[in-house]
């Protein structure tokens, strides 16, 4: 069966036609996209199948588990694991706004989703990937101001401004969410219903479109800086004075302490934006949809699942609070 054959487009309007400068073909304002996937290779589907089906599962597993260590364990009720149990509550939102729509189209052999399934994902998409990083910014002001104000820390750090950071940064992604819908919803009428990733990726929609984009890109630029290049700068601003107050520590164990406390956000920070820039950067070079969809598969769902891994192998406390999870259950 041809692949096509999976997707009816209806039409919501009069036919239209591109500008000259466009090849001439009828366009229709549709009701249902076509995600082409990972691959069409019908040997490998229940391969990807299985192996998407497992990583979810362990992602979904591995940041449960670090949600209810920190909520079960009195020891862990401090800002840093208040954090981190949110980070893992958006890691999971994340992951499952896409794989599971995957799975079950691999598994139905149905590449359909409609036009408003479609604004629904790529609106918790962007939703929980903006969380995430506004999250990490967060947290990596929580470690500034651990290392570098000890003697204030709980007093600044007290637990209603905790709570004001992690609302503000839901209501920022909330905004940065609908700005990116609002832009898609001006899109009438597409050249095509064929989309080449496994979920609703805005910029995808966007070649799609029939009409002048130029504005609603240079809109969607100006969002993605404020959801990724505030978020970084913070970071990079916290960790530049958190080595600065380091370095003028006399001793070298209490140098490891300090650098002990930072060792597990600074790598998520590092896989997170590391993983996302490198996507960006080989769609950029490649020019391929397909590949740059395979590499969105790394900051998708590959850091998602190891969070939790990274977490609780360099954490005494998240460990501990494992064991104690897992001997009051047994």
């Amino acid at each position: 069966m041809d692949r096509h054959s999976f997707v009816v487009a209806q039409h919501r309007g009069p036919t239209v036609q591109c500008p000259s400068h466009i090849e001439q073909q009828n366009l229709t304002s549709v009701s249902e996209f076509f995600l082409t996937g990972l691959s069409d290779d019908p040997e490998l589907q229940p391969l990807l199948f299985g192996l998407f089906l497992s990583m979810y599962l362990v992602t979904v597993l591995g940041n449960l588990l670090i949600i209810l260590a920190v909520s079960c364990d009195s020891h862990l009720h401090t800002p840093m694991y208040f954090f981190l149990s949110n980070l893992s509550l958006a890691d999971i939102g994340f992951t499952s706004t896409t794989i599971p729509k995957m799975i079950v189209g691999i598994q139905t052999q149905s590449r359909a989703i409609s036009y408003v399934g479609c604004l629904t994902q790529m609106s918790f998409f962007m939703l929980f990937g903006c969380l995430d990083s506004l999250l990490l910014a967060v947290m990596a002001y929580d470690r500034f101001v651990a290392i570098c104000h000890p003697l204030h820390y709980m007093v600044i750090m007290n637990p209603r401004f905790c709570g004001l950071l992690v609302l503000a940064s839901v209501f920022i992604s909330l905004l940065v969410s609908q700005m990116h819908n609002s832009i898609v919803l001006q899109l009438t009428y597409f050249k095509d219903v064929e989309i080449s990733h496994f979920f609703c990726d805005p910029s995808q929609l966007l070649n799609l479109a029939c009409s002048d984009t130029s504005t609603n890109n240079i809109v969607m630029y100006f969002v993605g800086a404020i959801s990724g290049f505030l978020p970084i700068s913070g970071i990079f601003f916290s960790y530049y004075k958190i080595v600065s107050s380091i370095l003028r520590v006399p001793s070298a164990g209490g140098k490891y302490k300090a650098f002990s406390t930072c060792g597990s956000h600074l790598s998520v920070v590092c896989l997170f934006y590391g993983t996302g820039l490198g996507v960006y950067l080989s769609s950029a070079v490649s020019r391929s949809p397909r590949k740059g969809a395979v590499a969105s598969v790394v900051y998708t769902v590959v850091t998602p699942m190891l969070n939790p891994f990274i977490y609780s192998l360099r954490n005494r406390d998240i460990k501990r609070a494992m064991r104690r999870l897992f001997s009051n259950t047994i």
